[in-house]
């Protein structure tokens, strides 16, 4: 996603948001929100990984390089799993991952990165996870987690099955099949839509949490814009979306303990705020236990937390200045507010931002 290539409209949305946000965040900022932008950075980075990410990665490229003109970043929103294997292969400079990297990816030898030098976590993008639905004349759809569990495993196989009437009195629901369509790829959305039905609703999701789909069921398509494209195209379908890809499509509210939530970015936000850092990890890898049974009014444990994957100490030191200058604009509150207003993520608690600016610090 070289934002030197892209069409100039495109470009020039993104560039043109940055820079509004910017000039919005600076009459009551402090200057540490804009310095990482200041800093005349040059070289090219590349990056590969998560499609969910891509929406705010256009945002954040167009405008890294329109502070910093001598600069490149190539983001390739090929999916999580993708750009792990690239990152550790050192095809990429840096991983964009809804997924953090797993205890025998971090057992590998990370090519681009210094010998004995791993890979860490660094959170950049919180997003609640849609399910996305295509139904004519059926709104507001209502759905617990058992029922979500039992339509993706093909349990529940119409649109008028009983567990889904019971939840939505007065709807008009049709007889038809359910076509569910679902990632094809090794894809961090996958993973954590996976946690969110293995915590809770294990009797029905008898799959283990995987960033593979675990069952032969209805039609696969990849990346984000594969699913949002394959669900707008057949009627009675339903999908499982980062909500940045599902513009055109009807979104279900989610049973949280004992209401009916509506999709928020908010409400993912919170979810992340209270949760914990995963244990056994190293000092300044940031990977989050996400509390999938968060049941807090208005919250969404539904969430993703997509992580940027570098080096903690890389080959090129060159290499790593250019990374430390990106990440460390894109937690910026500019990059955080403008990626929210183009892709309705939610932007980092106060107290996430410093942990990962002290952790990008470290990168050598």
């Amino acid at each position: 996603m070289n934002l030197k290539r892209i069409g100039a409209p495109v470009a020039l949305l993104a560039a043109a948001a940055i820079s509004l946000t910017a000039c919005a965040s600076n009459e009551g900022s402090t200057p540490s929100t804009t310095t990482a932008a200041a800093t005349n950075f040059s070289g090219t980075l590349n990056g590969i990984g998560s499609s969910a990410q891509g929406a705010a990665q256009t945002v954040w490229a167009a405008g890294f390089q329109q502070a910093n003109p001598k600069a490149t970043i190539n983001y390739d929103p090929q999916g999580s799993g993708a750009g792990r294997k690239s990152f550790i292969s050192g095809a990429a400079d840096f991983a964009g991952s809804d997924a953090a990297l797993k205890t025998e990816e971090l057992a590998s030898t990370f090519a681009g990165c210094a010998a004995d030098s791993k890979g860490i976590d660094l959170p950049v993008y919180i997003s609640p996870i849609a399910i996305a639905y295509n139904v004519d004349g059926v709104k507001d759809l209502k759905l617990d987690a058992a029922t979500i569990a039992g339509i993706f495993s093909g349990k529940i196989t119409t649109w008028d099955d009983a567990k889904i009437k019971s939840q939505n009195s007065g709807a008009t629901l049709p007889s038809a099949p359910i076509t569910v369509v679902h990632r094809s790829d090794d894809s961090g959305t996958t993973q954590n839509f996976t946690e969110y039905l293995a915590a809770n609703a294990p009797d029905v999701w008898t799959a283990p949490a995987a960033q593979t789909f675990p069952f032969q069921v209805g039609d696969a398509a990849k990346g984000t814009s594969g699913v949002a494209d394959a669900t707008k195209n057949a009627k009675n379908s339903i999908t499982y979306i980062d909500e940045s890809g599902s513009a055109g499509l009807s979104i279900a509210q989610l049973k949280v303990g004992s209401n009916y939530e509506k999709i928020s970015a908010d409400g993912a936000a919170a979810v992340v705020a209270a949760s914990p850092i995963a244990d056994g990890r190293e000092a300044n890898d940031l990977a989050i236990q996400i509390n999938r049974k968060d049941t807090t009014k208005g919250a969404w444990p539904l969430v993703l937390v997509s992580y940027v994957i570098a080096c903690q100490e890389y080959k090129d030191s060159a290499k790593a200045d250019l990374v430390k200058g990106y990440v460390d604009y894109i937690i910026s509150s500019d990059a955080q507010k403008a990626a929210a207003e183009q892709a309705g993520s939610a932007p980092l608690s106060t107290d996430l931002a410093a942990k990962v600016t002290k952790a990008t610090a470290s990168i050598k």
